[in-house]
C-alpha cells in the first residue's frame, strides 16, 4: 500500500512557509534541504519540516494540499502549532 503526505516546510518559526505533497516524505524533504528542488524553497531557504499528515490516496493528499494552500497564514500557523508547538524540525524524527 502506497502512502502519500502533505507537508509544510518553514524557514523558521513564523517564517516563510511552503506546502507540498509527495509519496516519499523523507526523500522529498531531503531534496528541499539540499537545495535540489528549484523554486520557492531554494530561493527563500525554506528547509525545516514543521508539519505533515499521511493520506491513503494521492487524490486525497492532492485535494488537502490545494485546500491548505487557500487557508490564511494564521490558519496554517495554528495547524502547525497544534501538531508541533515548538516548530521543531521533524526531519530527524521521520528518518528514524
Amino acid at each position: 500500500m502506497r502512502e502519500f503526505y502533505v507537508y509544510i516546510l518553514a524557514k523558521h518559526r513564523h517564517g516563510a512557509l511552503y506546502i507540498g505533497v509527495t509519496n516519499n516524505l523523507i526523500r522529498r524533504v531531503y531534496e528541499h534541504r539540499e537545495d535540489l528542488v528549484p523554486g520557492h524553497t531554494k530561493r527563500y531557504g525554506i528547509k525545516q519540516l514543521v508539519y505533515f499528515e499521511q493520506h491513503a490516496t494521492a487524490a486525497s493528499a492532492i485535494q488537502r494540499e490545494k485546500t491548505m494552500k487557500h487557508w490564511s497564514r494564521d490558519w496554517k500557523i495554528r495547524t502547525i502549532e497544534k501538531m508541533n508547538p515548538t516548530w521543531t524540525d521533524l526531519y530527524v524524527e521521520i528518518c528514524r
